[in-house]
């Protein structure tokens, strides 16, 4: 079977939020998006020293779309107007639906504040389509026992949402994605080689997040996008050192996108209302 056709590599944009490295993968002006996947922002790594603010996210809102956090080292603590309150420690992920809108925060725990320790977070933005922008909101925190796993010689695949086969296993993530997403998590040993099945037609999503992994004729590291064709087949996968990437795929959404800020919607009659139902109160408060 034919292999995913990488087209370009793009570099990631350097865009430090406070003290917190980051760099923004998407969108960028070389790459937009790779819809449905909208926004992909790498954070770190790097360590925080004893006494440190923590991390800049305090209460903010969203609408119309759903993010998915990844920990990779460090923890983050989440709350939200649902009710939602969670601390994630390294290889946990946390998924929100902002759907018709929430307000919540993502910031570090008293105890990362008073004692540092090292962070890397990866935080992606995934677009809901116009029948799904008005779900109700919810959040779920997953830590690494609860996900779904694959495994065989130097290689582990950790599935959050979908259903794939990999050398004759099974898996199915424990989150239920309202548009039919895969996503996951690829953790490769050194000299391991790994195949994933891609399905034609979906957008390929795999960011490597750390280590360097050789794919047909290129080398995939950290702050850099591969971009590849739709047409689907084998994506071979060879570790050249340790290394962990994020591995999605999904449908592409054949709607407008408007977005500004925290809201993601179809129009921008749309944006309007969104930032005025905020001012009103009705994405609710977080303390």
């Amino acid at each position: 079977m034919a292999s995913p056709t990488l087209l370009r590599l793009v570099p990631a944009h350097d865009e430090p939020i406070g003290g917190l490295l980051t760099q923004r993968a998407f969108p960028t002006g070389a790459l937009p998006d790779l819809n449905p996947f909208l926004f992909l922002n790498h954070h770190g790594p790097q360590t925080y020293g004893p006494n440190n603010p923590g991390l800049p996210f305090g209460p903010h809102p969203h609408k119309g779309f759903e993010t998915l956090t990844f920990i990779e080292e460090g923890l983050l603590a989440h709350r939200d107007s649902t009710g939602g309150s969670h601390v994630s420690g390294p290889g946990g992920v946390q998924w929100m639906t902002a759907g018709s809108g929430i307000v919540h925060t993502e910031v570090s725990p008293e105890e990362f504040k008073r004692d540092g320790g090292p962070c890397h977070l990866l935080q992606l933005w995934m677009n809901l389509p116009a029948a799904h922008k008005s779900v109700a909101p919810n959040y779920h925190s997953l830590e690494p026992h609860g996900l779904a796993v694959a495994e065989g010689v130097g290689w582990r695949l950790e599935v959050i949402s979908g259903i794939t086969e990999v050398r004759g296993q099974t898996v199915e993530g424990p989150v239920d994605s309202l548009t039919g997403l895969f996503t996951s998590r690829l953790k490769l040993s050194a000299g391991a080689t790994f195949t994933f099945r891609m399905p034609p037609g979906r957008t390929l999503l795999a960011y490597p997040a750390s280590g360097a992994i050789r794919c047909g004729d290129a080398t995939l590291k950290p702050f850099a996008t591969p971009v590849f064709d739709r047409d689907g087949g084998d994506l071979i996968l060879e570790a050249l050192e340790d290394s962990m990437m994020l591995l999605c795929h999904g449908d592409p959404i054949a709607e407008p996108v408007v977005s500004y800020g925290p809201f993601v919607m179809n129009t921008e009659a749309e944006i309007h209302t969104a930032f005025a139902e905020f001012r009103a109160g009705k994405y609710g408060h977080v303390e």
